[in-house]
């Protein structure tokens, strides 16, 4: 976490004395562990719980938050907000465990993107409420260990883009799958065979030979182009079988109805599941129905959310040259203003006419109308969001009603005069679950859902919600991107009067 380490091998770098490289820029804090270090305090409860001991024990479990590239610069994140975020994160999620929060500024790839590492211990300590994710009773008691479940995970993706989203980062929908699946093995297989494949290149150049391949390609790369292209040629099941196997030797099986593909160089098939969204039976039964009308494109491909796209440079407002002549701004200021005016004006009069807008007045009902959607995305986005805290309010009391039931039981089973000592013992618990009981009676809930089917229901909100933010967000730029036109073309039509007429077009002006 404070060292250096390779990329690819993942072993730490020496220096010229055998000496490990510290990182040049990291945060890192312990939870629960006192005034000892991390590992320290880990084998000591360890000892004290007589487990974890074996060399096969799962001893820690480690969870990374990866922010978006784009964050740093876009949206202020920090390292140090970075590191709150993830210390907030890990004392809410992992209550109990002794954790290491590390928070470095930088991927192995130099994307820039900040993140955080959670090295919790896989053992509690304390006693803790009842979380979401987790479906036994022991789960919460002291010496249980952490279980990592499909549900828990689930859960923790939704909580990191709740997280995302109330701090206005950047973010994509982990809960759903992606239509091109990059797993971490395919990722390190094609960053390490385009290392070789640079190297033995350098060689053919060196001996002035040309080299016939430049990027290296894994196996799951070209089987997806391959299976698009079949795709392109197919309008039934049955050809798209058929091409896959006549050009390319790739034999298709179902299983229980999911796709797999077996290439000739291998004898174990690839499952559409470590392809992407895009090579299920779903999506290709999808394409070929629209083949079958005439319409052939590729699989769709979704954006990848990390991807910057290809954008004109923002539209600036006009700079008002003789205001800051009078604050005292030199010739060449007014010299440089001017040549960005002139820039500005013409990048300007571009957006109008590429968005077909060739008078004052339809840029008004343009205006308008982005207004509207702003305000329609924003009520939008509230009641997804009061229905989401509806939910996740609702999950609280149910757990609380589950962590206190045998308590309450047992309370109930004792006569009077003991029930007030033993209440209070177990007060915070029991109070709980009686504000759980008012809130269920108040609320009309007589049948009360299983935390299981809550969570679903709060992950498939959180979904609608990132989609809705993002809605919300383009909608606002666009807004805000149309108001700084509309500030512009009235500030040229000022200095221009009267040699530009409001009601000529755009394209006939002249500057």
């Amino acid at each position: 976490m404070i060292f250096q380490h390779d990329e690819s091998s993942n072993k730490p770098v020496l220096d010229e004395y055998g000496h490990l490289i510290p990182r040049e820029d990291y945060r890192i804090d312990t939870v629960l562990c006192g005034d000892e270090d991390f590992a320290i305090a880990c084998m000591k409860t360890n000892l004290a719980y007589n487990k974890n001991l074996s060399k096969g024990d799962i001893k820690t479990h480690h969870y990374i938050i990866s922010f978006d590239p784009r964050d740093a610069e876009d949206n202020g994140l920090t390292m140090d907000r970075a590191h709150e975020l993830g210390l907030e994160f890990c004392k809410k999620h992992f209550p109990g465990h002794q954790a290491l929060v590390a928070t470095h500024p930088d991927g192995h790839n130099k994307s820039g993107n900040i993140h955080v590492h959670i090295v919790i211990n896989s053992l509690r300590i304390e006693r803790v409420p009842m979380m979401p994710y987790m479906d036994k009773a022991c789960d919460t008691l002291p010496g249980m260990k952490h279980r990592c479940t499909a549900a828990a995970l689930r859960y923790l993706r939704a909580e990191v883009m709740e997280m995302c989203q109330r701090e206005r980062l950047y973010q994509i929908d982990l809960l759903n799958g992606s239509n091109n699946r990059i797993t971490e093995r395919e990722y390190w297989a094609q960053k390490q065979g385009q290392k070789k494949l640079d190297e033995e290149n350098a060689e053919l150049i060196a001996n002035g030979e040309e080299p016939k391949q430049t990027k290296f390609e894994t196996d799951k790369q070209i089987l997806r182009q391959q299976i698009r292209a079949a795709l392109k040629k197919s309008k039934t099941l049955e050809d798209f079988f058929d091409v896959l196997l006549e050009d390319y030797g790739v034999a298709v099986k179902e299983s229980r109805g999911r796709f797999s593909y077996l290439t000739p160089e291998r004898t174990k098939p690839i499952t559409s599941r470590k392809l992407g969204d895009d090579f299920s039976k779903e999506a290709i039964l999808a394409t070929l129905e629209q083949n079958a009308s005439r319409i052939i494109p590729s699989v769709s491909q979704r954006p990848d959310t990390f991807a910057t796209p290809a954008v004109r440079p923002e539209i600036e407002k006009l700079i008002d040259l003789e205001a800051k002549r009078a604050e005292g701004k030199g010739e060449g200021y007014i010299h440089w203003g001017t040549v960005f005016n002139l820039k500005t004006m013409a990048k300007t009069l571009l957006y109008l006419q590429e968005n077909g807008m060739t008078d004052l007045d339809a840029l008004d009902a343009a205006l308008a109308e982005s207004h509207e959607k702003t305000k329609t995305a924003r009520t939008d986005l509230k009641k997804i969001e009061a229905e989401l805290n509806a939910k996740k309010e609702l999950q609280r009391h149910i757990l609380n009603a589950w962590d206190g039931r045998d308590l309450h039981a047992e309370y109930l089973k004792l006569p009077k005069k003991k029930r007030e000592k033993f209440y209070e013992e177990n007060r915070p618990a029991l109070m709980l679950y009686d504000a759980a009981m008012r809130y269920f009676k108040e609320n009309g809930v007589k049948t009360i859902p299983t935390a299981k089917r809550i969570q679903g229901e709060i992950e498939d909100l959180t979904s609608a919600k990132n989609d809705g933010y993002t809605e919300y967000r383009a909608s606002q730029k666009r807004e805000k991107e149309l108001q700084t036109v509309k500030a512009n073309i009235e500030k040229m039509l000022r200095q221009q009067e009267p040699k530009i007429e409001l009601g000529r077009k755009w394209d006939e002006q002249e500057l």
